[in-house]
């Protein structure tokens, strides 16, 4: 199967499992969310788009900072759960489109964010459409989120690749990298030549699961969601039981948010 076709199945996966998406998926830090407005510039009560809000787990905290907010949906049963979790924010909106042909009444939005889905958009409009729908000197603002093992980290997401190679063996099954290997869009932004004054920021946080918890999560990967069943329920059931025989019965997952945030040149 060839990679566009694979990007478009693998990204509509996450339509089946809306409701555990939004209680188990993790919401992203203040800071992270105040860098980006600000690095942005994005105005008092401004208007932004963002690409692919799923459940508005971004959505809510940009539009409780009193940001006029669009969001472009793919899927129904996402775009649903949103409209329910912004239901307190009239000035924030879901669409449910596709952002590659979805355009707007009004374009000249302050910024244009995608968070964690920036990298299903079709690579030949990832960059120019944002910067077309941007006013002049507005911002694209993209973050990438990345499961990584610190130095000291839960040791737990090493010993469960013996799992994985049980069960989905893989060239790339391997343990979750330092956050220091992880990389960011700079230099993919500064080719584009649309973009120029790319600022990055990284930021770290830190979840605790139960095994049920981290099983839920885990459910809402795409990687997991196109496996066949029986193997993703045996993936699961070994994984559940590691949890539980650890000491506390939990794990703790290191996220790594990183905010590329660039102006039009």
């Amino acid at each position: 199967m060839g990679e566009p076709s694979d990007r478009a199945r693998r990204r509509e996966t996450f339509e089946s499992v809306a409701e555990v998406y939004d209680a188990a998926r993790p919401s992203y830090p203040d800071a992270l969310v105040d860098d980006l407005v600000a690095l942005a510039g994005v105005p008092p009560a401004g208007r932004v788009l963002e690409i692919g809000p799923g459940t508005g787990k971004a959505t809510v905290a940009l539009a409780a900072r009193g940001l006029a907010v669009v969001g472009v949906e793919l899927g129904e049963r996402l775009a649903a759960v949103a409209r329910r979790n912004l239901a307190s924010f009239p000035r924030a909106e879901i669409v449910v489109a596709d952002f590659e042909t979805w355009e707007p009444e009004r374009a000249e939005f302050d910024a244009v964010t995608a968070f964690t889905a920036f990298h299903w958009i079709a690579p030949d409009v990832r960059y120019s459409k944002p910067a077309r729908l941007l006013r002049s000197g507005g911002a694209l603002a993209v973050v990438q989120t990345k499961h990584v093992m610190p130095a000291g980290s839960d040791p737990f997401f090493a010993e469960v690749q013996e799992d994985y190679d049980a069960v989905v063996p893989r060239d790339d099954n391997a343990p979750p990298p330092p956050p220091e290997e992880v990389g960011d869009l700079r230099e993919e932004i500064e080719a584009t030549g649309i973009f120029a004054e790319v600022e990055v920021r990284r930021h770290l946080w830190e979840v605790e699961y139960t095994a049920d918890e981290y099983v839920a999560v885990l459910g809402t990967y795409s990687a997991n969601l196109t496996l066949a069943p029986v193997e993703r329920d045996e993936l699961f059931a070994r994984i559940r039981a590691r949890i539980r025989a650890a000491p506390g019965g939990s794990v703790t997952k290191t996220y790594l948010g990183t905010l590329n945030v660039a102006r039009t040149s």
